[in-house]
Formats: C-alpha cells, sequence, structure tokens
C-alpha cells in the first residue's frame, strides 16, 4: 500500500499524537478520519482483488493442462500475494512438473505449505499445553444441593415390606385399586334368548 505525501504528512502528526498525547484540532481530527477511511478502503480493494485472483486461479486450475501458463502467471502472483498453496496446487505442480517453470513452483509452493503446516501444528500444541479457562462447577440434584432447596418437592418413599408406615403418612395404593380388574366382556345374546325376550 503507497502513500501520498498528504498522507504520510497526516500518519506521521498521528503518530507523533499517539505517543504524546495533546489536544487535537478540528483539522487534525478530518485529516485522520480521511486518512483512516482511504486506508480502510485500500484494505477493502486488496481483500477484492485477492478474491478475483483466486477465484481466477481456481478457473485455470480446473482447465489444466490447456491453461498451463496462464496458471503458472496466477500462481506466481498469487504466491507473492501471501497465498498458502492447497493440496490442489501441490497436485497440479506434480502433473506439470516436466516444464521448468512448474517445477520451480512445485518446490517453492512445498516449501510453504510444509512451512504453514508446521505453523498450524505449533498454533494447535500451544493451545493444547495451555491450561483453558476452569468452567463453573454445577450442583447436581441431590446430595447436599437436595438439603439447601425445601421449596422442591419431593418424592413420597416407597414403603419397606414389614414395616409399617409412619404416622400421617397415606398407604401406598394396593394394585387392584390403581389398576382394577378388568370385566369381561358380555357376549351378545344368541337368536334364540332374542325370539324368547
Amino acid at each position: 500500500m503507497a502513500f501520498s505525501a498528504d498522507e504520510l504528512r497526516v500518519l506521521r502528526r498521528a503518530l507523533a499524537i499517539a505517543l504524546h498525547p495533546m489536544p487535537l484540532s478540528d483539522e487534525d481530527v478530518q485529516d485522520c478520519l480521511r486518512l483512516a477511511g482511504s486506508v480502510d478502503e485500500a484494505v477493502g480493494e486488496a481483500g477484492r482483488l485477492r478474491a478475483f485472483l483466486l477465484a481466477d486461479l481456481a478457473r485455470y486450475r480446473a482447465a489444466l493442462p490447456g491453461s498451463v501458463t496462464g496458471y503458472l502467471e496466477l500462481l506466481q502472483d498469487a504466491l507473492a500475494a501471501g497465498y498458502d498453496p492447497r493440496p490442489d496446487d501441490l497436485a497440479a505442480l506434480r502433473a506439470l512438473r516436466g516444464k521448468p517453470l512448474a517445477a520451480a513452483l512445485l518446490e517453492r509452493c512445498q516449501i510453504l505449505a510444509e512451512r504453514s503446516v508446521r505453523a498450524r501444528l505449533a498454533g494447535r500444541s500451544a493451545a493444547l499445553s495451555a491450561p483453558g479457562p476452569r468452567s463453573r462447577l454445577l450442583a447436581l440434584p441431590g446430595g447436599r444441593a437436595a438439603d439447601r432447596e425445601p421449596d422442591r418437592p419431593k418424592a413420597p418413599a416407597a414403603p419397606v415390606p414389614g414395616r409399617s408406615p409412619a404416622p400421617g403418612s397415606r398407604p401406598a395404593p394396593k394394585p387392584s385399586e390403581v389398576f382394577p380388574p378388568r370385566r369381561r366382556p358380555t357376549p351378545p345374546p344368541s337368536e334364540e334368548e332374542r325370539a324368547a325376550g
């Protein structure tokens, strides 16, 4: 990203103010806001160009081997812009390694891919070795937590066989009270009974 002479002047002034805080004039504030807007616009444009370049690279890769020259040029541009080669790129370059440029790019991409994998593994191992934040311990139902919750309705205890129920407690119902016996359906009257009736 290149700054104009005016933008460099504003940037230098903003850095001086950051190092030695002092009141700002309205003009300085407006200059800083304009510079921040220009930087945001440039970053957004760089992101759009990168997305376009990567989409173009994928199209050229899909059209291989007919698009060898264009693919290799685009891959060089993408690598210069900080692109991490993908497994598809390595496979394509291996298929094209008969060409000197493709062989050189394959060697470069393998080094970059290896660095990228090592960096990811180092980040993952650092995350695994660092102790994570302690989670809150939650009380499970029962135990001492149950003693502290008097409002909670408790299920009645099942009666122990051979013991009389505690005074004031309701006796457990008999199975015949809970599940009354089924009545057998009466068969329909026969023709003789109907005739007699």
